[in-house]
């Protein structure tokens, strides 16, 4: 009897302390690099994470065509200009791509 009192006991402190850490699935818990220029063009949109109880770092996450994530410092330039060319986009719905590739030639022979 009192051997099942204890695993009670025990299996409800894990429960308690489990539940008590709560859930944090949408936080970034790292930084990626400088991304290229394919991966920033198919950038759909964005979302700023606060450094807060429920995450620790501070970050711009960018969802991308696919329902992919990449967290990113919010301080480094690349970003800055990555969220500036979303909002253009999000504001101008003909435009679909970020980045353009300025060496294409517009005239194909």
């Amino acid at each position: 009897m009192r051997f099942i009192l204890f695993v009670s006991v025990v299996f409800f402190c894990a429960l308690y302390q489990t539940l008590a850490q709560g859930s944090y699935d949408d936080c970034c818990l790292s930084y990626v690099g400088e991304v290229n220029v394919f991966i920033k063009r198919r950038v759909d949109s964005y979302r700023i994470q606060k450094q807060d109880g429920g995450c620790n770092l501070s970050a711009v996450v960018f969802k991308l065509m696919g329902g992919r994530q990449l967290c990113a410092r919010p301080d480094e330039r690349w970003v800055q200009n990555l969220i500036r060319n979303v909002k253009r986009n999000k504001n101008n719905p003909h435009r679909r791509r970020l980045y353009t590739n300025k060496n294409k030639q517009k005239n194909k022979i």
